[in-house]
């Protein structure tokens, strides 16, 4: 049972390795609807990893209650390490996609902020961002 989580949970991680490319080349070619389509996906994909990973700590957790006297590398073979040493790099592997991702997010986040400031700026009124009255682009009648 231990291998089918560790084999779920690898590809959960490699759907998201996919899904997170695919949202950085979006974001580039600011295809940002297709993004928004994936987001309930990379959702359930999530929770579909966490869900594994629970899964794997308790049968890991099991065989190391049932067998007391042996430390884990005894109690796991060699597929089960191999799939161990998989999920290290697949999961190192997701956290440089998505540093890039959040570098990319950043950018484009900080460039629609910018044009937002020109087109309606705005001034601190104690911790709250409000329109300033010189704002000479847009006038807003009610």
């Amino acid at each position: 049972m231990l291998s089918h989580h560790l084999q779920g949970a690898l590809n959960n991680l490699r759907d998201l390795i996919k899904i997170t490319e695919l949202d950085m080349q979006d974001i580039k070619e600011a295809k940002h609807d297709a993004q928004f389509e994936r987001l309930s996906l990379k959702e359930e994909t999530i929770k579909s990893f966490e869900q594994k990973k629970a899964m794997i700590d308790h049968e890991i957790s099991s065989l190391m209650t049932i067998n007391p006297d042996k430390d884990l590398p005894q109690l796991l073979n060699e597929e089960q390490h191999a799939a161990l040493d998989e999920l290290k790099n697949e999961l190192s592997n997701l956290r440089e996609v998505n540093k890039r991702y959040a570098k990319l997010v950043l950018v484009v986040s900080n460039l629609y902020n910018t044009f937002l400031e020109k087109i309606v700026p705005t001034e601190m009124q104690g911790y709250k961002k409000v329109a300033s009255k010189d704002s000479s682009i847009l006038q807003v009648r009610v």
